[in-house]
């Protein structure tokens, strides 16, 4: 892997791992369609902490809020509205961390295919035009309950199959339950914290047993190139959304898919 490869690649995770277009099937994508090798678990591991660096640090207030609140709520029995919402987290983290270990070694040989990314990125790119037309978009965060966190996290789960778009599914869900697009997306960013720092720390304990060589400088543009573009996109992300909404996202997804059918079928 050439350093023009690790920024496109590091780029590419960065700007879709919190945006409704799914990071896995981009990431997949040019190994599949361009003939590139894979880009190597040193460097899973780098985008990952590029890209969990730069929500942590985006919402150092409110992520340092809800740690703290939550430790005192285990500790002083004090009950506030950010350990609430940081034991909901917990909850709606459990559905997909069960999935990924009951059946991640199926979805890593079996769903990771362009087939299996065109039919998703279609499928749930209407499903997530639905919920943005005709979901209520009143709801805050605030007024999240257990019910809610549970739904938010059953879908989640879905989005270990490549294509499907972790925070995509999460707003999804978010939006079909009445929360306001803000509310949606600020719940699915708190909610990847967990996730993406569990994906680099078992994809680093692989990376330790294995012990291999590997090229350190395009980690390190990987990492730094991910978190950049990251934390970018995070706030131009919050910053257009209540004015632009998800459509774009809808149409990019849609053209996507169809895309890849093209050159599944031209290619068949």
């Amino acid at each position: 892997m050439d350093s023009v490869q690790a920024i496109i690649l590091a780029m590419v995770q960065g700007l879709t791992e919190f945006l409704p277009i799914s990071s896995s099937a981009h990431l997949i994508l040019p190994s599949v369609l361009l003939g590139w090798e894979d880009q190597g678990l040193a460097f899973d591991v780098a985008v990952h902490v590029g890209t969990l660096l730069a929500i942590v640090l985006y919402f150092r207030k409110e992520l340092s809020s809800l740690a703290f609140a939550w430790c005192a709520s285990l500790v002083k029995q004090e009950v506030s509205e950010e350990s609430r919402l940081a034991w909901l987290l917990i909850l709606a983290t459990i559905p997909a961390g069960l999935c990924g270990l009951l059946f991640g070694g199926y979805i890593e040989s079996e769903l990771r295919s362009a087939q299996v990314i065109a039919t998703t990125t279609s499928v749930f790119a209407v499903v997530l035009l639905v919920a943005d037309r005709y979901g209520r978009r009143v709801r805050g965060l605030p007024s999240i309950n257990w019910k809610d966190a549970a739904l938010i996290g059953i879908s989640q789960a879905l989005a270990l199959i490549p294509g499907t778009s972790r925070s995509g599914i999460t707003m999804t869900a978010a939006l079909m339950l009445g929360f306001t697009r803000d509310a949606s997306a600020r719940f699915s960013f708190f909610l990847s914290v967990p996730l993406i720092a569990a994906a680099g720390l078992l994809k680093g304990n692989e990376l330790i047993a294995t012990g291999s060589d590997h090229d350190w400088s395009m980690v390190g543009l990987g990492a730094l190139v991910a978190f950049v573009s990251a934390y970018i996109c995070i706030h131009l992300f919050l910053s257009l959304l209540e004015k632009i909404g998800f459509m774009p996202f809808v149409i990019y997804r849609m053209l996507l898919g169809a895309v890849l059918f093209f050159l599944l079928f031209a290619s068949a």
